[in-house]
């Protein structure tokens, strides 16, 4: 996370029910979110299956699922990288410039699911902190779960100015979005000229 969550938390009094974490990986965030609140009170998702079994055999009491997550069900290609945390459903775009250091290794065809179809399934969750680290799939993520989006507080996403994914959503567009919902951009910290960043959303 380029913004510290200890920093937000204390900035925005963040109180801390139910966690929806979007994009795993290995779980890198759970000792953060330890201190907030019980592991049973925090889903991952994760699309890559190998993480998932690294993490469950990692972490005690982890509730964690795979998936491709997207606004649609759909069949997409989905590219793993070769630092793993870069795998995503799009074309690498400005990223290659960027980063040239990382590429895509292999993908694989798979059926996306919608978060809202995730999360039904964990109704002793009561879910107000979102955190997206998708390649900028994000806003499909929140399109697929927007009957759920009411009852959240904060949002925690990357974000793209430019087209670091090809196609991937820019940040205004995610704006746009989540202020339907009440929601507003509060804090943005972009890593260096490398055109993302990570932001993080309140409900005003």
């Amino acid at each position: 996370m380029l913004i510290p969550l200890d920093y937000l938390v204390k900035k925005y009094n963040i109180q801390f029910k139910g966690i929806l974490h979007v994009g795993a990986h290995e779980c890198e965030e759970i000792f953060e979110y330890d201190k907030h609140l019980p592991r049973t009170n925090v889903l991952w998702v994760e699309a890559l299956e190998d993480k998932v079994e690294l993490s469950k055999s990692k972490f005690e009491n982890i509730r964690i699922e795979q998936a491709v997550v997207s606004n649609t069900y759909e069949t997409v290609t989905f590219h793993r990288s070769n630092n793993g945390q870069s795998s995503s459903i799009f074309e690498l775009g400005l990223h290659m410039k960027f980063h040239p250091h990382v590429w895509y290794t292999d993908s694989f065809s798979c059926e996306t699911k919608l978060l809202k179809d995730i999360l039904c399934n964990y109704t002793d969750i009561p879910f107000n902190f979102i955190n997206l680290d998708i390649q900028g799939a994000e806003l499909k993520a929140l399109k697929g779960m927007e009957e759920y989006l009411p009852q959240i507080d904060y949002i925690y996403t990357e974000v793209n100015s430019d087209y670091v994914y090809a196609d991937c959503a820019l940040v205004g567009e995610l704006d746009e979005f989540l202020q339907k919902f009440g929601f507003k951009r509060v804090e943005t910290e972009w890593y260096g000229n490398c055109q993302w960043g990570d932001a993080f959303y309140i409900r005003v």
